[in-house]
Order: structure tokens, then sequence, then C-alpha cells
């Protein structure tokens, strides 16, 4: 039972003391450099689909690659950052690496824009994503009192998405000032990675969850699994890899969309701007939801937007009504499920071991979307788009009662006992 040895203090004495449930500062400002990140890395993401089919002139199946590449890199080291994270005791400086890694990769767009630099280039960059995940939500989970988790993590993840809605309208002002002009996107993108990581550097508190519990106790060397074994954390793993692989990427969706109204270029970015509006609306309300009724509710409740998501996306109903609801059912679907993972996550696993935990979720997430990028590029090659769209709504909506039955007793509501 680990909800019990959660409650500890914190370098910053009012994160935890305060009785009116808001979240302290050091949340605060994690989302400060979550959202300049984001503007970085999303200012990037609404352009990359197009950019790579159009004018790299690469087809669905290449760009299934590349984005499957996106997602599972990290999933290659978030596991080496969270052991990092807990064997150091230095969560803020293992997320320092990360983000430093991601903001110089960004450098490299502005001068190497060919394919087998964009595949280099994305590869170090998802390498630095992966390594400062699970630190980042190390630091959110020991700043924050265990049954405001929810709350936290949806306060981190809507700073996290205004960075999210602020990239794409840049990347979308940039093309309609200059068309075609890509080099000052990448630009931009540097300028807004460097100063994520300043805030990073020189505002965020060094905090040490094991020195904070007074604990001198070492994890182990290397590595494992056995020690993350608890029973709800095993049925976590087995859910987040079900759904995980039936998640078809934002790109993709994206792509659909723009495929099936043939909308001009130009508005592409404006796509990821929908989803993540609703996002940003949602994700604190969701995570509030979560700590009341259960994380694992709304976990796998979330999934259910995605289905109708996939449906519009296959044209169930086509034109600005069908985009604009696709837009907000994805968006809601991140809003139920993305902080709240780590929120469940972080109730599952003792202190010693969180970033760890919270690695091993996220990686297993990464690798299946990973899986789920290959197998959907192919599908589209195959199939064609409204079909292979129609084929992972159809896994998905049959994978929903099963994951719910494996987690129905998994992440009882705040102020409980987690077995």
């Amino acid at each position: 039972m680990y909800l019990s040895d959660r409650l500890r203090p914190d370098v910053e004495p009012g994160v935890r003391r305060r009785a009116n449930g808001r979240v302290g500062s050091t949340v605060v400002l994690m989302g400060l450099v979550s959202m300049l990140t984001d503007i970085s890395s999303e200012s990037l993401s609404a352009v990359f689909p197009l950019y790579v089919t159009a004018v790299l002139g690469l087809s669905p199946l290449a760009y299934g690659f590349i984005d499957g590449l996106y997602q599972g890199v990290s999933a290659l080291v978030r596991l080496l950052g969270g052991w990092l994270s807990d064997r150091a005791d230095r969560p803020k400086w293992v997320a320092f690496v990360g983000y430093g890694l991601s903001a110089g990769s960004k450098a490299l767009l502005i001068p190497l824009q060919s394919f087998a630099a964009l595949t280099a280039i994305v590869s170090v960059d998802r390498i630095g994503k992966g390594i400062r995940t699970a630190p980042r939500d190390a630091i959110i989970a020991a700043a924050t009192r265990p049954d405001l988790l929810g709350r936290a993590f949806g306060v981190h993840r809507a700073l996290d998405t205004l960075g999210a809605v602020i990239g794409p309208l840049l990347a979308f002002l940039m093309l309609w000032l200059v068309p075609g002009d890509y080099t000052a996107v990448f630009v931009a993108s540097f300028a807004a990675a460097l100063l994520g990581l300043a805030v990073l550097g020189l505002l965020v508190p060094d905090l040490r969850p094991r020195r904070a519990e007074g604990r001198a106790v070492r994890p182990p060397p290397l590595p494992s699994l056995r020690e993350l074994g608890s029973a709800g954390m095993r049925r976590l793993l087995v859910v987040s890899g079900l759904l995980g692989l039936l998640t078809i990427s934002d790109g993709f969706l994206y792509l659909s969309l723009q495929q099936r109204d043939d909308f001009a270029a130009l508005y592409f970015p404006l796509l990821f701007v929908g989803t993540n509006l609703t996002y940003l609306a949602l994700a604190v309300p969701f995570g509030r939801l979560a700590d009341r009724v259960g994380r694992a509710k709304v976990l796998i409740g979330g999934h259910l937007f995605l289905v109708g998501a996939y449906l519009f996306a296959a044209g169930a109903v086509t034109g600005l009504s069908g985009t604009v609801a696709c837009l907000a059912l994805l968006g809601a679907f991140y809003a139920a499920t993305d902080g709240v993972l780590s929120a469940l996550t972080s109730t599952l696993v003792p202190t010693s071991l969180l970033a760890r935990g919270l690695a091993t979720t996220q990686t297993v997430v990464a690798a299946a979307r990973f899986g789920s990028s290959l197998v959907f590029g192919m599908l589209w090659v195959n199939l064609g788009r409204g079909p292979a769209v129609l084929v992972l709504a159809s896994l998905l909506a049959l994978a929903i009662p099963f994951a719910w039955h494996l987690l129905r007793h998994v992440g009882v509501p705040a102020g409980e006992v987690v077995a």
C-alpha cells in the first residue's frame, strides 16, 4: 500500500500544508516549462505531417515509420530516465538533460532538412523526451498531496496544452505570412525550447523526494520491474499497452481529415489548435473528477471519446461540423487520460521508485503507439483511409470493456487506501 507512503514533506512546506486544495508553485513552474517546450514541439508537429508527405513527397507508410519513430524512440530511454532520477534523487537535473537534448535537436533542423537528417533529429528529440518525462512527472508528484494528484497533473497538462495551442498558431501565422517557409518555423521552435530550458534551470526548485522522506536507502543498481509488481501496477501496464496499441497518432487523424475534405494545406496547423483548445478547457476538470470518482474510471471512460473521434475522422459526418467534432473529442480524450494516467501510476508505486514507475507506464504507452503507427500506416496503404480508421475504431470499442474489467478495482477515489 503506497498512498500513506506518499505523505511526505516538501522542500517548499507551503506546497504540502495547504488545506485549500490549491496546487503549489513547483507544479505551476513545471507547467510553464512544459508550455514553452510544447510551443517548440507543437509548432513543428503542426507542419510535420504535411512537410513529410507534401514537401519531401513520402508515402503514408513512410510517414508511419517516422511517426512511429517519433513515438517509439523515447520508449527506449524512459526507463533509463526514471532510473537515473530515482538513483540520484535529482529529478530536476535528469529532466534538464532531456530538455537540453530536445532543444539541441531543434537547432539542427535549421540547416538540415533532408529525410535522413529528419530521421536522426527526430530520434535525438525523442531521446530527450524519453529522459525528461518521468523525472518531470516525479517532480510534480513530489510537490503535491496525494489527494490532489489528479488536479496537479491537470493543471500541469493545462499549461502544457496552452503551449500546444500557441505552437500551431505560431506555425500557421508564419506560413500565412511567408508560404512554404518552414525554416522560420524551425527557428521559432528552437527559441521557445531554449526559454523552457532556462526556466527549468533557473526557477524550478531541486526537489529530492527520498531525502525529503528521510530515507537513506538507495534503489537497486539496475532497473527491475519486479519491484513495481503490485497487482494494480501490472494491470495498469497491460491496459496501457492494449489501449496504446489501438491509439491512432494525431498526425494520421489530421491527415485523414485533410484528405477527407481536401482543405488547403495552409489551415492544417489549425487542426492541432482545435484539439488542444478542448484539452486546455477540460484538463483540470477531468483531473478533479478523477480525484473524486476514481482515476481508473476517468482513464477508461476517456477512450470512449477516442472512439467517437475515429468515427468522425473516418467520415461519419463530413465538412466543418465533422472536423470540429473530431477535434473536440480527441481533445477530451487527452484531457481524460494523459495526466490521469500519471496520477494513477503515482499512487501505485513507493516514493523510492516513483520516477521509475512513471517511466515504466510511459514506456509501455510509447512502445504500443510506435506499433500502432506502423500498423495503421500499413492499413492505410492496403485498405484506404476510411476503412483503416474504422478497423481501429472497432477494435478499440471491443477493448474498452476488457480494460475496465482489469482496472475496475485499481485507483480508488482519493482518501481511501490503494492495495
